[in-house]
């Protein structure tokens, strides 16, 4: 999921730099990715609906936060068991 998700900051967003942060809690894993591109991502996009399939598969969610002109925010939950 991280993958296409940087993928998509170099392909699609123009971005300038990306970052990917992990946080692990005792129910569960928490990634985003985030890019400092020009936004506006479209979530039935090929590559985000992916993701969102991805997270879904392993009973997570997929948020994807990417206001015009001010950047994409992925945030992944996934639950640990």
């Amino acid at each position: 999921m991280a993958c296409e998700a940087l993928t998509n900051a170099v392909k699609h967003a123009r971005a300038r730099q990306a970052t990917v942060t992990l946080r692990v809690g005792p129910d569960e894993l928490v990634m985003e990715i985030a890019d400092d591109g020009v936004g506006g991502a479209d979530p039935a996009g090929h590559g985000l609906a992916n993701i969102m399939d991805r997270a879904a598969a392993v009973n997570g969610e997929a948020i994807i936060d990417s206001p015009p002109g001010q950047g994409t925010r992925l945030q992944l939950r996934i639950p640990c068991a």
